[in-house]
């Protein structure tokens, strides 16, 4: 099993992926993410991974990841699109930096779930607090 790094450009929070995701869902399904690539580890992705979203600066949630499938964009150009569970899993937030596209994630190095309610102290600092704070080693 592998996992998925990608940032959400333009996303604010967490509810406002939800509500991105909801509409096209409705106007679209299945619900899926389009990328350019199509990864070279797809089989692995799909045995149990995930995609965590990095949301201005850190990663904050996680989706598990259905199915990789051969999509196209709106203008007609093949891409790949990665078939997600609506259900969207807060994990305990990471600063990261940022990348181009998508990287895996090993699952040792995968962030680790907050459990349904739960909060950590990083969940209510600013990004550019999370991010110092990391850089000194003061937080995961």
């Amino acid at each position: 099993m592998i996992h998925l790094v990608k940032l959400a450009v333009g996303v604010r929070d967490i509810s406002h992926l939800a509500e991105i995701q909801r509409r096209r869902m409705q106007n679209d399904p299945p619900l899926r993410h389009q990328t350019r690539s199509m990864p070279k580890r797809a089989e692995e992705l799909i045995q149990g991974g995930s995609l965590y979203w990095v949301i201005t600066g850190a990663i904050l949630v996680r989706q598990r990841v259905i199915d990789v499938i051969e999509d196209v964009w709106d203008d007609g150009a093949p891409c790949a699109g990665l078939v997600l569970d609506p259900a969207l899993v807060r994990v305990v937030a990471r600063s990261t930096k940022p990348f181009q596209g998508w990287r895996y994630l090993k699952p040792d190095d995968a962030p680790a779930d907050l459990a349904a309610g739960s909060t950590t102290i990083a969940d209510d600092l600013p990004v550019h607090l999370l991010r110092a704070l990391t850089e000194l080693a003061l937080l995961p």
